[in-house]
């Protein structure tokens, strides 16, 4: 018998992953199953590359990691609402391989994520976070389509 009690939901704050997140909370409810919500801030010295002048780089995460902050508690507010079972974090590093330590040392049993959060030039660049998690996966992995229009 299939037993879920931890799902993941790592989340970018992207509409693609907003529409995902019905199916985690969803899933986590009809199972009784612990959610714990993920959001990476893209470490920036992987994302730079290149020398920025007059800003301090140090400064810029510390601003960052505010940022997600701030909204990883606006979005438990907004999107939680009566479901209490959840650990939310925000963590520095690149995206999918923190998706995937989280899974593995946490014990994840379910990780359902949103697919293409980027777009454009970020996805050329960066690939595809869902895709490589999905290769790489501990446990089953959901992956919810926003509806195209």
């Amino acid at each position: 018998m299939i037993n879920i009690k931890k799902v993941l939901f790592p989340t970018d704050f992207s509409e693609n992953s907003n529409y995902a997140f019905d199916y985690a909370v969803g899933l986590a409810q009809k199972l009784g199953a612990r959610l714990y919500l993920l959001h990476v801030i893209h470490e920036l010295i992987d994302t730079t590359g290149f020398y920025i002048p007059n800003i301090s780089l140090d400064q810029l995460q510390k601003d960052l990691e505010k940022g997600a902050e701030e909204m990883m508690g606006k979005f438990c507010g907004e999107k939680l609402g009566d479901f209490k079972d959840y650990e939310s974090m925000n963590i520095i590093g690149l995206p999918h391989i923190e998706i995937l330590s989280m899974a593995r040392d946490k014990g994840m049993d379910m990780i359902v994520m949103g697919t293409h959060g980027r777009t454009g030039i970020d996805r050329v660049l960066f690939g595809s976070t869902a895709e490589k998690v999905i290769k790489k996966a501990p446990c089953p992995v959901l992956t919810v389509r926003y509806p195209q229009k």
